[in-house]
């Protein structure tokens, strides 16, 4: 049986995503992996992640972290101190894993699935053809929508500092369950794991010590391992 494998906010965690690859059984014949996004920084092994994705071609989407990688290798952003894939820059396969990043998409569609990395925005009728064509090198506002939302009003405001202002609510909370579609998103680790009628949100915090999230969809089925150490302290 073909099975679609959603897999939460991995962040450089190359370790614990072999672990959960071993844990399901993962058979690359049969199998499909779709992460998040949010594949690199503040793990520690960005190149081995981004090596063990390409090779198995996994469908993700991309994350807030995955485009600042893309944008510091091109030059429009600067390092941060606690960025952690400066093995990916160095790397002399360097060039075909940033290739593999730049050609993911913002969401995808598989099935009835619908896949982004932190959520939608509540007035988007459409959000494949709204966020189809978008360059992850340049900001956009829809870009950073899709890729950062935690937070928003019913207008798709989000807070610009104070995240308990109670005029913003989830954004899942004001998109309406859809028959016969589930959001899966990532990109909220404090949220941690959020299962609804509708919405499977993964990201359980594995950068944090916590664990890496898997959702099988074909049976509805959760699967997680725990993370190896704290690889980066909450703030």
């Amino acid at each position: 049986m073909t099975r679609h494998l959603f897999i939460g906010d991995i962040q450089g965690c190359r370790g614990e995503l072999e672990t959960l690859l071993e844990t399901l059984k993962f058979d690359p014949t049969t199998d499909t992996l779709h992460p998040v996004g949010d594949l690199v920084n503040r793990g520690p092994d960005s190149l081995g992640t981004l090596r063990v994705l390409a090779s198995l071609e996994a469908q993700a989407v991309l994350g807030n972290h995955d485009l600042h990688l893309l944008r510091v290798a091109a030059g429009s952003r600067e390092l941060s101190p606690t960025d952690t894939f400066q093995d990916v820059l160095e790397a002399p396969d360097r060039e075909e894993l940033l290739g593999y990043v730049r050609a993911l998409p913002f969401a995808r569609k598989i099935g009835n699935v619908l896949m982004v990395h932190a959520g939608i925005h509540p007035k988007w009728s459409d959000p494949l053809a709204q966020l189809e064509g978008l360059n992850p090198l340049h900001s956009n506002p829809d870009i950073d929508f899709v890729t950062r939302v935690r937070l928003c009003n019913s207008e798709g405001q989000r807070p610009e500092k104070n995240e308990s202002d109670p005029k913003f609510e989830p954004w899942h909370q004001l998109v309406p369950t859809v028959p016969n579609r589930t959001i899966v998103f990532g990109h909220w680790a404090a949220q941690g794991l959020f299962v609804r009628p509708g919405f499977r949100g993964l990201d359980t915090g594995c950068v944090w010590g916590k664990s890496l999230t898997a959702w099988i969809s074909e049976e509805d089925r959760l699967v997680r391992v725990p993370a190896a150490r704290v690889y980066c302290q909450h703030k």
